[in-house]
């Protein structure tokens, strides 16, 4: 990670709806507790956006076999957004309007 350079994301394993989480750049400065569990990952720095605003898409399918694969799609998905036009300037990432499509966060 020192040499790649880039941003980070922590995702801690006992949180939710967003809570916890955080991106960096510096992994001596990111203050990570390293007695908690937590996934840490490298982050999208160039997502696509729509309208400036970072989303993701959700399709569910329901696997009720696997040999032979039998699998069903529901027609629906669904797509969330962030709230805040997206920004990996250093001022901008502690913001989880920004970064984060959790409903819990951006209702």
């Amino acid at each position: 990670y020192h040499s790649a350079g880039g941003l980070w994301i922590v995702k801690p394993a006992n949180a939710a709806c967003g809570r916890g989480i955080y991106i960096f750049r510096n992994l001596a400065k990111a203050g990570l507790n390293l007695r908690e569990i937590s996934v840490v990952s490298r982050y999208v720095e160039r997502p696509l956006l729509i309208q400036q605003l970072k989303f993701d898409l959700r399709i569910y399918v329901v696997v009720t076999q696997y040999e032979p694969l039998r699998a069903f799609i529901y027609r629906e998905g669904l797509a969330r957004f962030a709230s805040a036009p997206y920004s990996t300037e250093d001022e901008g990432l502690s913001d989880v309007y920004r970064h984060l499509t959790n409903y819990s966060i951006n209702k």
